[in-house]
């Protein structure tokens, strides 16, 4: 019997339920819907139910368990997200994997999974060569490449077994980028994307959504947007490969209604000359997460850009979400806003202990959208945790912040990104802000370096605007004359760009050992 409209909204009032599941109802109701568009190609409901219900069958006639892994390395396409979705339904893991991760990682990864298939295509193939020479394991084209089955000979046909999916089941397991050591596996349950899901529904995703995904489907950052938007029906519209204009193309064509950006891509959007030339008008919200985000581009983003805007600061591992509805509080831009409803953030300090009201401390959050824990490392899982007196988890973030009196949660920085000069605490980000102040500075980060008089000092990249010349002298001189005596720059090296992940987070470590390697001891 096919479900009705109202029935899948009945379905969303469950404490639990499964997006393969919601995929199938929603399927049933709307079959030529658009599911998925990209490069012209369209994939319909009906059409993606069935392509999931072959990379199941496939899944589970290769002997693939429930709980088991599959790991998917490749470029966003339609194709990677059917087989993400299909394995889901056979009750199978993802890892999707960051190509830009080093072929050692990338082994490291795979093992720890344990995946039993890899899917690839020929944009990553090069560098999962390793991975390939040194695993036993059956890799699959996406793009049907000759660098392993092609995915149109591995798919088979037929209906796969039915799976009670269980809400501590894993759902997906996302590596951290490795920056800062070696990746950990942040393990996702089903139950967490559920509730993601029935969150999105506040944010008027639907079936009449259209949303814009330009960052990579391994990210999180990614997920948070795009799982909601295929759950509750609506058309995801792929761009592999981020290029500000053609974002702006593709909103107008396909009258976009929501997008999930990071920071770095709403700068290079709203630099472009020709941005107030597009119709945006179809825009209903759009969201940003996963690195600073300035409150001079967030008050630019609501002035020229149709729709809501919300920020939200949170961890792929879970715990506690602050939203920031910017367009609902236009005067706090400057934090990242405050907890999501049913979600507790608090601040502790080095002793494990709660800080009093208005001091700054480290952030840990609880809410029912947690890790289980990290893949296979029970002693960097409980590294994660702290609890309360009463026993209630929290996950660590790693940030500083503090509230403010009306309860929004201002960043001051990473927790790990501090610098200690002199035995003083130097926020990085307060010096950031100065030097995004002059007019000819388009980017900015600080690092703390070895400093034998002080132990620690701070030193800065800059990336100056189109067309303008920087004097690092200068600048250091303009910069150190508005920061406290603590907080002075010991040195600014003027650069091209800033080293950033694919999801746009600064490099902070690729800049500490760039520093290092140039042999400077004179500070």
């Amino acid at each position: 019997m096919t479900m009705t409209q109202a029935g899948i909204d009945a379905m969303l009032e469950a404490d639990y339920g499964t997006i393969p599941q919601l995929i199938r109802e929603q399927a049933a109701t709307r079959p030529q819907h658009p599911a998925f568009v990209q490069d012209g190609a369209t994939l319909s409901f009906g059409e993606l139910d069935a392509q999931m219900d072959r990379v199941a069958a496939t899944l589970q006639r290769a002997g693939v368990q429930p709980c088991e892994a599959i790991a998917i390395c490749a470029s966003s396409s339609i194709a990677y997200a059917t087989v993400f979705l299909g394995a889901l339904r056979a009750g199978v893991a993802v890892a999707p994997l960051a190509p830009s991760s080093s072929p050692e990682s990338l082994v490291t990864m795979l093992r720890d999974a344990e995946a039993r298939v890899l899917f690839l295509d020929a944009s990553t193939a090069p560098v999962l060569q390793l991975a390939r020479d040194t695993l036993d394991i059956p890799v699959v084209a996406l793009d049907g490449s000759a660098n392993g089955t092609a995915f149109s000979a591995w798919l088979g046909d037929g209906k796969p077994a039915a799976v009670d999916i269980r809400p501590d089941w894993p759902f997906n397991i996302i590596y951290s980028s490795g920056t800062t050591g070696a990746p950990k596996g942040i393990v996702q349950p089903h139950g967490m994307r559920w509730l993601h899901v029935q969150r999105a529904r506040q944010s008027e995703y639907g079936w009449d959504a259209v949303t814009l995904i330009s960052t990579p489907l391994y990210s999180n950052t990614t997920l948070v947007s795009f799982f909601p938007t295929v759950a509750l029906g609506g058309t995801t519209v792929l761009l592999a490969k981020f290029d500000a204009g053609i974002y702006l193309e593709l909103a107008q064509r396909h009258r976009v209604t929501h997008t999930m950006l990071v920071p770095v891509q709403y700068q290079r959007i709203m630099a472009r000359p020709d941005f107030d030339s597009y119709d945006l008008s179809a825009f209903r919200m759009k969201f940003c997460t996963s690195a600073p985000f300035g409150a001079a581009l967030k008050a630019d983003i609501l002035k020229r850009w149709p729709g809501g805007l919300v920020e939200y600061y949170g961890m792929t591992e879970g715990g506690g979400t602050c939203t920031l509805a910017a367009h609902e509080h236009p005067d706090k831009l400057h934090t990242v806003g405050q907890p999501a409803p049913g979600h507790d953030i608090r601040l502790i300090d080095d002793t494990g202990r709660e800080v009093a009201p208005g001091e700054m401390g480290e952030v840990v959050g609880h809410s029912g959208a947690m890790m289980k824990g990290y893949h296979k490392q029970p002693q960097k899982t409980a590294d994660a945790e702290w609890y309360d007196p009463t026993g209630k988890r929290f996950i660590r973030t790693g940030d500083v912040g503090r509230f403010d009196a009306d309860g929004f949660l201002v960043l001051m920085d990473r927790k790990k990104d501090m610098v200690i000069s002199g035995g003083f605490n130097v926020y990085p980000s307060d010096l950031e802000a100065v030097l995004h102040a002059h007019p000819d500075v388009a980017e900015a980060a600080v690092v703390g370096v070895p400093s034998v008089k002080w132990g620690e000092t701070p030193v800065a990249y800059v990336v100056p605007k189109a067309g303008a010349q920087l004097d690092a002298a200068q600048l250091q001189a303009w910069a150190n004359e508005q920061l406290g005596k603590t907080q002075r720059i010991a040195a600014i090296e003027v650069t091209d760009v800033l080293p950033r992940s694919a999801i746009g987070k600064v490099l902070k470590r690729e800049l500490r050992d760039r520093f290092t390697a140039a042999g400077r001891t004179d500070l």
